[in-house]
């Protein structure tokens, strides 16, 4: 019995495939990431699209851009390139929304109005209006302000007799 004529190029496929294929994308070598993007088919491709995803700012990250930085803006790398930036974006606008809805919280717990609040933290009220919106983000030592006004007025009401 002869073996099948077809069997060596996919066995030759498995095997350029196999050193890496079998873990995670964000433990494989950067040398991996180059020959998954220069070589790889969709599937493989996919995985390294979705470690993107779960981490914008990681290790497979930092390796796609690396291997990207080398390479011309077409095909695969400028689809990775855009899912890279897109994913950033979104992950950013995310954490604008959470810092927002933090802020609200703070000022909440005051139970100061927005002008008010604005005005014993430093900042026009068009900024603070700015922040929770999520347009743009509060320094920390801002934020650390914001907190502390906050706990300051929470126990300000604490310490208030009850009235019956």
């Amino acid at each position: 019995m002869s073996a099948d004529p077809h069997s060596k190029p996919a066995s030759r496929r498995a095997g350029a495939r196999g050193s890496y294929n079998d873990r995670p994308v964000e433990f494989w070598p950067t040398a991996a990431i180059r020959s998954a993007l220069e070589n790889g088919d969709i599937s493989v491709w996919k995985r390294i699209v979705v470690a993107l995803k779960r981490d914008p700012y990681g290790r497979t990250a930092r390796q796609v851009e690396e291997v990207l930085a080398g390479s011309r803006p077409y095909g695969i790398s400028k689809a990775l390139s855009e899912v890279l930036e897109r994913t950033r974006a979104h992950l950013e606008a995310n954490e604008r929304a959470e810092v927002a809805r933090h802020v609200q919280l703070l000022i909440d717990r005051s139970g100061l109005g927005h002008p008010e609040f604005a005005s014993r933290i430093g900042v026009p009220t068009e900024e603070l209006t700015a922040y929770l919106d999520a347009t743009v983000s509060p320094s920390a030592s801002l934020m650390i302000r914001m907190r502390r006004l906050s706990d300051r007025f929470v126990k300000m009401k604490a310490q208030r007799p009850t009235q019956n």
